[in-house]
């Protein structure tokens, strides 16, 4: 079995339809590769799901149609996401007010 990273940040968004294309466009040739360059960042994938995204809340589950989508970075410790170079191009830049909703978690190897 591979071993596992030591570090991982998962980002989720949700962004608005009008500028899905524009905003795909920029993450893909922008975005993904500013954060790559950061130190740290070892590398990223892109996830789309489409369709039936279930939520729950205080134990009430529910299911709702959506466009979700989910970015997983290889980070070589939480510290990365404090350098210089990845605090400068964090967010979202001239999309921010068509994302709707995101999340972001910077999850360590347990071991």
């Amino acid at each position: 079995m591979a071993e596992l990273p030591n570090c991982l940040m998962i980002v989720t968004a949700e962004v608005d339809p009008a500028v899905e294309a524009e905003w795909n466009r920029w993450y893909d040739a922008v975005h993904v590769p500013d954060v790559l360059a950061c130190p740290g960042v070892v590398s990223g994938r892109r996830y789309l799901a489409a369709g039936d995204v279930s939520e729950s809340d205080h134990g009430q589950r529910t299911t709702h149609q959506r466009r979700l989508y989910t970015t997983v970075y290889e980070l070589e410790s939480p510290a990365a996401t404090q350098t210089p170079q990845f605090l400068a191009m964090r967010g979202w830049a001239h999309f921010a007010p068509h994302v709707r909703s995101q999340t972001r978690v910077v999850l360590p190897n347990a071991r």
